[in-house]
């Protein structure tokens, strides 16, 4: 065999072996999975919220990757704590983005965290995707070109419930909340709101505004009381919404005569762990209710979750589950999992949800979507929880203010 030729078959089997080599990159590009970051409550009191999410996200995504997964590549997701923490969810964003190269993120569940975390997302350049935290300011003052929100904010929430309060006639109300964010613009929206379809109604001065987390309701309880109100707009909520209604019933609260609205009484979280104690016939807010949805997508999570868990699917599991399908659909839209991509995908986009098909707006990326609101009554057998009846599922485009009076700016 003379050199030029040896040479020449050399480079043929070279060539050879880095086409096969790329190859072979190639295919174990297309195979790595599609990872999704999620950053939720996982430590304290609250972590019941982290676990909702996470039993959300897993029947997500086992159904997405039983159907193929999304562009063909398996789905996954990856959980980490906020701690309750603006600094440590902003810590943990930076963490799957730049340690664990997401591709997306999603997540938070306190509407103080989401202030702090929301200005940091343009820096990690991926698109963030909210599903339970509620002030309107994420899509309001603080948006930007990474941020969307696919649940119930504050201001659909109160706008809801100042139709039932307009309703029921009540003249002067007053409030009991938790002392950030959450407390004071649920107790600021609602007012507007509830001032706007009734001039005559006198909000009070004499409010209660406890620190998340407070154990001991009972000054607060008995300052709304001494102030003889027509209407009180409850909006605690979680594990300190149930720690106020136990004590709330010793001190004979829902026996005095005024209207009560709890804007996140309907959370089935706070209805498992009173059961009887929660009180029967008084109104109940909540972001999503699984009885309340008549859809395949629907029908899936419920009958998945309760034979999974024992247990109807709270509105963070039905968040995170939603999350998850749309980032799918963005990123089908797109046809990549390039984060600036799937970040114009989710522009505008309508997406299949438990809740409905919902729309991401493209002027301030808020999902124009409605709240459900019911009287308690009757524990179900089936599901161990007070039922609501009646019930009203709101319409998202009656509730959802325009874009223009959001203080967004995209």
């Amino acid at each position: 065999m003379n050199r030029r030729f040896a040479l020449r078959r050399m480079g043929a089997a070279v060539s050879a072996l880095c086409l096969s080599l790329g190859v072979a990159a190639g295919v174990q590009a297309q195979e790595d999975p599609v990872r999704l970051g999620a950053i939720y409550i996982m430590s304290g009191t609250p972590a019941v919220y982290g676990e909702f999410a996470r039993q959300g996200m897993e029947i997500a995504v086992d159904e997405i990757n039983e159907g193929g997964g999304i562009l063909g590549r398996d789905v996954e997701f990856l959980l980490e704590d906020s701690q309750i923490k603006a600094d440590a969810a902003i810590q943990a964003a930076r963490k799957l983005v730049y340690q664990e190269q997401v591709d997306g993120l999603m997540g938070l569940d306190s509407s103080g965290v989401a202030t702090g975390v929301v200005p940091v997302v343009p820096e990690l350049q991926r698109p963030f995707l909210i599903t339970h935290a509620a002030t309107p300011d994420v899509t309001g003052k603080l948006c930007n070109r990474y941020t969307y929100r696919l649940s119930v904010n504050i201001s659909q929430n109160t706008k809801a419930a100042a139709e039932i309060a307009a309703e029921t006639g009540a003249k002067r109300w007053t409030t009991l909340g938790p002392d950030y964010a959450f407390g004071h613009q649920s107790w600021e929206f609602f007012g507007d709101y509830l001032q706007e379809l009734d001039s005559e109604v006198e909000l009070m001065e004499n409010t209660a505004f406890p620190r998340f987390g407070n154990e001991d309701f009972t000054p607060f309880i008995n300052n709304v009381m001494d102030a003889e109100p027509d209407g009180v707009l409850v909006s605690l909520w979680g594990g300190d919404l149930v720690n106020f209604i136990r004590q709330a019933n010793n001190l004979g609260f829902f026996e005095q005569d005024f209207e009560v609205l709890m804007t996140l009484g309907g959370a089935t979280e706070v209805l498992s762990a009173l059961g009887e104690q929660m009180p029967e016939g008084v109104w109940v807010g909540t972001r999503y209710w699984f009885d309340a949805h008549d859809n395949p997508m629907n029908d899936h999570l419920v009958r998945t979750h309760m034979e999974r868990y024992g247990a109807p699917p709270s509105y963070n599991a039905a968040g995170a589950y939603a999350g998850i399908h749309a980032y799918k659909a963005a990123m089908e839209k797109a046809g990549t999992t390039d984060p600036e991509a799937v970040t114009d995908a989710l522009s505008g986009l309508t997406f299949q949800a438990p809740n409905g098909e919902l729309t991401l707006r493209e002027g301030d990326h808020q999902a124009v979507v409605g709240p459900t609101w019911g009287v308690t009554s009757a524990v179900s057998e089936e599901y161990g929880v007070r039922m609501l009846d009646p019930m009203r599922t709101f319409d998202g485009e009656l509730v959802t203010p325009d874009v223009a009076d959001t203080g967004c700016n995209l």
